[in-house]
């Protein structure tokens, strides 16, 4: 159990926004998956959300199995940002929770993103008129600070609870950083120890439920956001669950599960954008699935040109047949196509590494 201000929450474990990606269909699968409360949605124009932009609209879209649920907004206007907050109160949104760590040069080079981490009075000031406009805790998700020079997470999550901020989420990386380097976990255990009673939540490079748990012993955040993670295994919030409470880990799902909540998530993605555009969508997103299914090129050649779901089903039924002949149920190729074990040590290195690394994924903030 967490509280964030008024609002309550049955997991500690938060899905990140993801710009492009943490749409209805897949915060719906995630959710149907287990193990997640509070999802947040991709990063919104708070000034296109009040000029009713249609695409700003899409992005908030919602039903009654996505909840709780919180909108994240960017901008730097205080009477935007506060008129936005009051807009997503009115149409039942839990949460509203501030962009303070996009690291992307138009979102920054206006005033928003982690540039608002260069300017410590002025967000508190923004932050403070959003609180004291709607009824809704108010959340912020920052960076260490800009650059290694200038850590100024701190000082500003000090700032940012003075203003009535319920809570801040903490990408443990700075601006200049991008996501280049690995997470500092001490810089994300400094704003843990600055603020006093709201909760801090971590987030960078939690992609098993190992590192989850790394970072909850490391830092002592209150709570862990997984993005890129979950994007790359929908299971880990409930495979983390299990994990703290148990020190087990969950075997991983079979192939046929896998596919299953592959076909799910291609089926909202159809049902929320139509035909058309939810298979051109989902190209970028069926090789993230396939990722885990062992040799699936064969697959992604295929996917990456889907056009409608009746193709998908056909992509599908060659893959299957291949991969009945030619692996085993873990994805392994079977015994009688192995080569021998020296050539097959050689192979298997490279081929690993390009599985567990998780890239950025390509989207409207390549490098959110």
């Amino acid at each position: 159990m967490l509280q964030l201000g008024s609002l309550p929450l049955r997991s500690n474990l938060f899905l990140s926004p993801l710009a492009g990606y943490t749409n209805l269909p897949f915060r719906l699968v995630i959710r149907e998956v287990g193990g997640v409360d509070l999802c947040t949605t991709d990063l919104v124009n708070a000034r296109s959300l009040l000029e009713r932009n249609p695409k700003a609209l899409k992005l908030i879209e919602t039903n009654e199995q996505d909840t709780p649920l919180a909108v994240q907004l960017f901008g730097s206007v205080p009477a935007e940002m506060r008129e936005a907050a009051q807009v997503l109160e009115a149409r039942g949104v839990a949460a509203v929770d501030i962009n303070m760590g996009c690291p992307v040069r138009k979102v920054c080079r206006v005033g928003g993103g982690s540039a608002m981490m260069t300017a410590l009075g002025e967000t508190a000031a923004l932050v403070k008129g959003m609180v004291e406009a709607v009824k809704r805790p108010i959340t912020a998700k920052m960076r260490l600070g800009w650059d290694d020079d200038n850590l100024t997470a701190p000082d500003l999550a000090r700032a940012l609870e003075d203003a009535g901020a319920a809570a801040l989420f903490v990408h443990g990386r700075t601006r200049a950083q991008g996501f280049s380097g690995t997470v500092n976990l001490a810089g994300i255990r400094a704003v843990a120890q600055a603020v006093k009673t709201i909760p801090v939540i971590g987030n960078g490079d939690v992609t098993t439920p190992q590192a989850a748990k790394k970072m909850f012993d490391e830092t002592g955040c209150a709570g862990v956001s997984i993005g890129r993670g979950a994007f790359y295994n929908p299971w880990i919030f409930s495979q983390t669950q299990h994990f703290i409470s148990t020190g087990e880990l969950l075997p991983e799902p079979p192939f046929d599960e896998r596919v299953r909540v592959m076909r799910r998530h291609l089926d909202l993605m159809v049902a929320v954008f139509g035909e058309g555009l939810g298979c051109v969508m989902f190209r970028k997103v069926g090789p993230w699935y396939a990722r885990r299914f062992g040799p699936a090129s064969l697959f992604n050649q295929r996917v990456v040109r889907l056009a409608s779901r009746a193709q998908f089903e056909e992509i599908l039924g060659e893959y299957g047949a291949w991969r009945a002949q030619f692996l085993d149920a873990e994805g392994a190729l079977l015994p009688r196509f192995r080569p021998p074990p020296m050539v097959a040590s050689f192979e298997r290195e490279p081929a690993v590494a390009a599985r567990d690394a998780l890239p950025v994924p390509r989207g409207p903030v390549e490098v959110w």
